[in-house]
């Protein structure tokens, strides 16, 4: 047995709080096992060697407590990775060596249903969210950890938007926190804003200011931070001037927490509220940090799938081994009995067998290695057409419109954010605009006009876009915005049309600049791989070709569905 019992309820009591409170992982506990002890000393500062400890742990152990408990923190790691579906995933899978309740296993279960309800609450499953906090707060008999499981609980049904149920639930707990002041100013500023969500006019500032001077008093850097986002959220449409200040101040502390989530967070409300000097440098932070968190959370999902598929390979040759010597013990007992020829025809059939098995193993292998380069390649072309693309469009739209409309910026910088987000879940967003598409259309190649630049749209109209499936819609934007990119960078053009046309079955796209034109031997980079792959993958064609007038024509043609 790897840990003291005693000692490993207390860990994962102070587990609940750690994950509900956003704070750094635990210190580590007693423990006999040296893999677990290492995998504690690493899981702060390289929490990717600490998982795969914890994996060998989990794959290797014969004790299901101590497979329950690699697993739960393997889970806390892909949490903190961004990593929620796999958390999930590895939390199911510590309930099932849990298998049935008991006093021994109820630290084990709160850990594990505390962390889903967690992980349910981020990814927007506010019932199943509910569901494991409550579970959390039933199976707590501690005092204050169940107030901090009953708080995660109340934040669920805010989510959810049952605002009596959250106000009902923070309320009592507010009674019964005076002797805990962090927990107290937590349930005062969450009760204060759930009041407020209910009825708009009720006045929560009251309670903001008391919940920031118990935060201040405490030192409690986590609770500041919360705090500052509060008081700018208030501030933002009454005194811009008070909420530039509290936005500014969260900024700080979440870069001294190194909370690249909040960090975001406070530049999202920086932006609409700061001068237009420092506008494009919040953007440009923004960006920078949302793309390299990305890249982060991408590089540690793929990671933990190596570690696991490496273990799981590892297990499986191991096994092999030992079934090759039994078989052999066998095969040389058969010898005795049944004399040569059979064991031949035996042993002809075994290496058949060992074959066929390093044969499936290797295809298995390959598979998975050529799973996750499509996945890494995938993932590098949605970064080229959301993320860069759409960051340049941005700048070129704040470099050439000095009158810029700051909440147009923000809600630009909003989508892209979204967009970029749900290149972690593999997911395509098929949603109709609020304005019309060919408002839309017409922005975005507006957007690429500057002083040098005149360009024409034509036969962009409502009509033209009716009856058109929003799978082509939704491709058409990155096609046009690598065409203008590439335009803006490299075609030196003065003039430039852009003209649709519509059949009953093509969408034609043609583009003509007066610019320096193609040079003599094109080479595709990756942003024009990608847009001749989209147009592929719609059965469709393009065309480019020098015009008579020293410019670039382009024609595209794409299947109305």
């Amino acid at each position: 047995m790897f840990l003291i019992r005693g000692s490993f309820n207390s860990l994962f009591l102070i587990i609940v709080v750690l994950i509900s409170c956003k704070q750094p992982d635990p210190a580590q506990a007693p423990a006999t096992d040296a893999g677990f002890t290492t995998a504690m000393e690493l899981l702060n500062s390289q929490p990717d060697s600490a998982f795969y400890y914890f994996n060998e742990i989990a794959t290797q152990s014969a004790d299901s407590l101590e497979i329950a408990s690699a697993l739960n923190y393997m889970a806390i790691i892909q949490h903190n990775a961004g990593d929620y579906f796999g958390s999930i995933e590895t939390l199911l899978a510590a309930l099932g060596y849990l298998k049935e309740e008991s006093e021994e296993k109820r630290p084990y279960y709160q850990a594990v249903y505390n962390l889903l309800g967690s992980n349910n609450l981020t990814l927007g499953n506010y019932v199943d969210a509910i569901l494991y906090y409550q579970q959390t707060a039933d199976l707590t008999t501690d005092r204050n950890f169940k107030n901090i499981a009953l708080n995660n609980l109340a934040m669920a049904y805010q989510k959810m938007g049952d605002n009596d149920k959250a106000i009902e639930l923070f309320s009592i707990l507010l009674k019964d926190t005076v002797s805990n002041p962090v927990n107290q100013a937590r349930v005062q500023s969450n009760l204060a804003r759930t009041r407020w969500l209910q009825n708009k006019s009720f006045n929560l500032l009251p309670d903001y200011w008391a919940a920031l001077q118990i935060r201040t008093a405490e030192k409690d850097q986590w609770g500041l931070n919360a705090s500052y986002s509060h008081l700018a959220d208030y501030y933002s449409g009454r005194r811009p001037d008070s909420a530039l200040f509290y936005a500014s101040r969260m900024y700080a502390v979440a870069t001294d927490l190194n909370s690249v989530d909040d960090q975001l967070e406070a530049l999202k409300k920086l932006i609409p509220l700061a001068s237009t000097d420092k506008v494009k440098g919040f953007v440009a932070e923004y960006m920078h940090l949302s793309d390299s968190l990305q890249a982060a959370r991408n590089t540690a999902r793929n990671q933990f799938a190596l570690i696991r598929y490496e273990a799981a390979k590892s297990k499986a040759e191991n096994l092999e081994l030992l079934n090759t010597n039994a078989e052999k013990e066998s095969l040389l007992f058969r010898q005795q009995l049944i004399g040569g020829a059979l064991v031949l025809a035996l042993l002809g059939l075994f290496i058949f067998g060992m074959n066929r098995q390093r044969k499936r193993k290797k295809q298995l292998q390959l598979q998975f290695e050529q799973s996750l380069r499509e996945q890494q390649l995938k993932t590098s072309q949605k970064v080229h057409d959301v993320v860069a693309n759409g960051l340049y469009r941005i700048m070129t739209s704040i470099e050439h419109n000095p009158d810029l409309d700051k909440a147009a910026l923000l809600d630009d910088v909003e989508y892209l954010y979204e967009k970029s987000r749900d290149i972690s879940y593999d997911e395509e967003e098929l949603r109709e605009p609020m304005t019309g598409y060919h408002q839309k259309i017409s922005a975005l190649i507006n957007n690429f006009g500057s002083g040098s630049t005149k360009i024409m749209v034509a036969g962009n109209d409502p009509d033209l876009w009716k009856s058109i499936g929003q799978r082509l819609k939704s491709e058409v934007e990155p096609i046009l915005q690598e065409l203008l990119v590439n335009m803006d960078k490299h075609s030196k053009a003065s003039n430039v049309l852009v003209k649709f046309e519509r059949t009953d079955r093509v969408l034609k796209i043609n583009y003509t600049d007066n610019g320096v034109g193609l040079p003599a031997r094109l080479k595709f980079g990756n942003g024009l791989r990608n847009t001749e792959n989209r147009i592929i993958g719609l059965n469709g064609w393009l065309n480019f070709k020098n015009n008579p007038l020293n410019g670039l024509k382009i024609q595209i043609h794409l299947p109305v569905e």
